[in-house]
């Protein structure tokens, strides 16, 4: 049987994770519109700069724990790195969907609702209710696949 095309996107998703050089966790997002793949991102460092697979994790090496402090960390999200792949070849995200291995921090909530995407797909629940509660009041449709 033909997976449906959320559970083709989410595994695309899957896969694009792989390339992620981050020591915590590893993320990818995908972001489709009309049945087409618009960008694709994953978490690790901006480009250039070395990965935290050479420096070490700066989050661990603080003590911070997971959902907090994001700005004290080299590398960029998934869904920060899928929307700036967007922005620098000219594609409108704007009523697109977006599939994430896992639910968004407060920071990439905040980039999704301004780059208009309307549609939120994601696996697992991540600690920031702040970002939950902002998904909610901006009415993107979010769906949670198991």
């Amino acid at each position: 049987m033909r997976p449906s095309w959320d559970e083709y996107f989410m595994e695309m998703a899957e896969i694009v994770k792989t390339r992620s050089t981050c020591l915590r966790r590893q993320v990818g997002a995908v972001v489709v519109k009309d049945k087409r793949i618009l960008a694709s991102g994953y978490n690790g460092a901006p480009t250039g700069l070395e990965h935290c697979e050479e420096t070490g994790c700066l989050r661990k090496q603080l003590g911070i724990p997971s959902g907090e402090r994001h700005e004290l960390c080299r590398g960029l999200h998934a869904e920060q790195n899928s929307i700036i792949q967007a922005s620098l070849h000219g594609v409108k995200l704007e009523g697109a969907t977006i599939y994430v291995t896992i639910q968004p921090c407060v920071v990439c909530t905040k980039m999704i609702i301004n780059a208009g995407i309307s549609r939120l797909v994601f696996k697992r629940n991540y600690p920031d209710e702040l970002s939950r509660q902002l998904l909610e009041e901006s009415g993107i449709e979010l769906e949670v696949i198991k």
